[in-house]
């Protein structure tokens, strides 16, 4: 708390202040004898009162963090990042500060889950264990927290020993459906850390697995916690899952982190934000303008907005950000800042990779306590599925753009599985390319690594111009840009004039099945909910599994064959 005043220090619990208590006297109707033992008792009590407190020290608090790690337990090929590694860091951090008397907090901002197949398959357990033994204190919901049914989440917070926390997530009965804060006790001092969660959560994961929760809006939720957790804490701290936007530019996606700060009365918001779900390391060349160049081991200069500081950490837990404070005589001071890289690679001259700074050697107890489920995703994951020829093209800057032939792919797998007239896929559902060569099953994960199951709808024929009228307005660079099989497009800047299944134009009282993926029929992406109506069929089929049938079944599959037609989509 605050340091408090000699005056509150005189007040009894629950009573009011000494001086309040005087006026009394001052102002009753009193005898001349009873004013002057009240003024002898008060004399008495002043001189036994209490001496004031002595000024607490100042504190030296290093709060350490991380976002978006998204499975990435393992070291990848190239021996970069992974947590072992990631162990060794925090462990001499916190060395050097206890040496210099100082104190640390661990934070992350979300995302733990879903990213690779070997964290996927296994439910992120090899993750939140390895977060345990780095001695992570709290973390705030990512939206892919989200990703998996709410059984798998309730067993990830039982694995958890770290505060989850998120004070904006409430059930639809008005309850929060996590902690809202804690607080923390460092060096005599109280430090309060929150958590808030993007509000584009329901468009970003299965609708039915949020159905029963509400993401209320974060900055309204921040102001109407604050007064609370600045009386109780001597700094306060959030854990954010929503985003840096330079200058506040959030374009399609709910508000950030700046737009928050920026909304919060000055000098009553958040000390420090710990920010996610972007994905860039926050690193600004100037006021409002971020480093989108940034290369690691150069300096990194935090935001600052309202008073707010704004860290975040890039993905894959790839650096550890490091934020040396002082907290002296109600006074917070940032006195250093950097991101630590954890075994990043660079091209040396010659083309080969060199470590960015010394190397880290990884833990070996967080190393052998990780390992089994390395091995155990390996075993799953290197089944030989078959050969392509030709690399299936899910790049994300070109899926969302324009059809691709691993977009038709996996529109025409929908379509072959379901026996649908057509088969509409958000782009936003595939994660990678396939590249040339032989095909494993985690190079299928990579590219569908949700789970998704595969639907069908039987729509009249003006129902499904309505349904694809939306998919037309979908933007560029939007997750839902359809990728398509069965069904040829004319659209005129944002407007559907024409569209034909099967080569022939949709008739209004005709019946058609659409075959699409359940996050899409839930309204995912933005898509028109679908799973309420009378044609709608669940078919349990998982979309990895039915891609692995499809390329077993035509191996070699040819790419040259998957290529979009120009009569897809017309735009012209």
């Amino acid at each position: 708390m605050k340091p408090p005043s000699s005056l509150a220090l005189a007040t009894p619990q629950g009573g009011r202040p000494l001086a309040a208590r005087q006026s009394r006297f001052r102002s009753g109707k009193l005898g001349r004898r009873t004013a002057l033992l009240a003024a002898a008792a008060l004399a008495v009590l002043a001189g036994c009162a209490t001496p004031p407190a002595p000024q607490r020290p100042p504190l030296k608090l290093t709060v350490l963090h991380t976002n978006d790690h998204h499975g990435r337990f393992w070291p990848n090929a190239d021996g970069e990042y992974g947590m072992a590694a990631r162990k060794t860091a925090i462990d001499r951090v916190r060395a050097e500060v206890a040496a210099g008397g100082g104190h640390t907090l661990l934070l992350d901002g979300g995302d733990i889950n879903t990213g690779v197949p070997e964290s996927s398959l296994q439910d992120a357990e090899p993750d939140f264990i390895g977060m345990n033994l780095l001695g992570y204190d709290a973390s705030t919901f990512g939206n892919h927290e989200f990703d998996k049914p709410r059984a798998v989440l309730a067993r990830q917070r039982q694995w958890a020993t770290f505060a989850m926390l998120s004070a904006n997530i409430y059930t639809k009965a008005g309850e929060r459906f996590a902690e809202p804060y804690r607080i923390f006790e460092r060096g005599g001092y109280r430090i309060a850390v929150t958590g808030l969660t993007t509000p584009d959560t329901p468009q970003l994961v299965l609708p039915d697995n949020v159905s029963d929760l509400e993401f209320r809006n974060p900055a309204a939720e921040a102001a109407r916690l604050l007064p609370e957790l600045h009386a109780k804490a001597d700094m306060v701290i959030v854990a954010t899952h929503m985003g840096h936007y330079p200058d506040g530019k959030h374009g399609i996606n709910a508000p950030g982190d700046v737009e928050m700060a920026r909304s919060l009365p000055a000098g009553q918001g958040f000390d420090l934000i710990v920010g996610g779900h972007s994905h860039d390391p926050v690193c600004m060349l100037a006021e409002n303008v971020r480093n989108e160049g940034y290369v690691p081991g150069e300096p990194c200069q935090p935001d600052r907005q309202n008073g707010s500081w704004i860290v975040q950490s890039n993905l894959w837990g790839k650096y550890l950000g490091r934020a040396d404070f002082v907290i002296d005589a109600g006074q917070i001071r940032l006195v250093a800042y950097q991101l630590i890289p954890i075994n990043l690679k660079r091209r040396a001259p010659d083309g080969s990779k060199v470590t960015v700074g010394p190397a880290i050697p990884e833990d070996p107890v967080v190393r052998a306590a990780l390992l089994p489920f390395q091995e155990r995703g390996q075993q799953a994951l290197t089944r030989p599925v078959g050969v392509t020829v030709g690399v299936f093209d899910g790049d994300n800057a070109r899926v969302r753009q324009q059809p691709t032939s691993l977009g038709t792919l996996l529109a025409r797998v929908m379509l072959e599985k379901t026996g649908a007239d057509l088969a509409v896929m958000n782009s936003g559902g595939i994660r990678d390319s396939l590249p040339e060569g032989p095909v494993s099953y985690r190079d299928l994960l990579k590219v569908q690594p949700f789970a998704n199951r595969l639907a069908v709808v039987r729509l009249t024929g003006s129902e499904l111009l309505q349904w694809l009228q939306v998919a037309a307005k979908m933007s560029k660079g939007a997750g839902g840009y359809p990728q398509t099989a069965g069904v040829q497009m004319v659209i005129e800047g944002t407007t559907l004039k024409q569209a034909r299944v099967q080569g022939r134009l949709i008739e209004p009282q005709r019946e058609y099945r659409l075959a699409l993926n359940h996050f899409t029929a839930t309204g995912g992406d933005g898509y028109p909910r679908l799973v309420d109506h009378p044609g709608y069929l669940d078919t349990g089929f998982v979309d990895a599994e039915a891609l692995r049938e499809y390329i077993a079944a035509r191996s070699p599959i040819q790419a040259a064959d998957f290529a979009p037609q120009p009569d897809d989509v017309q735009r012209p």
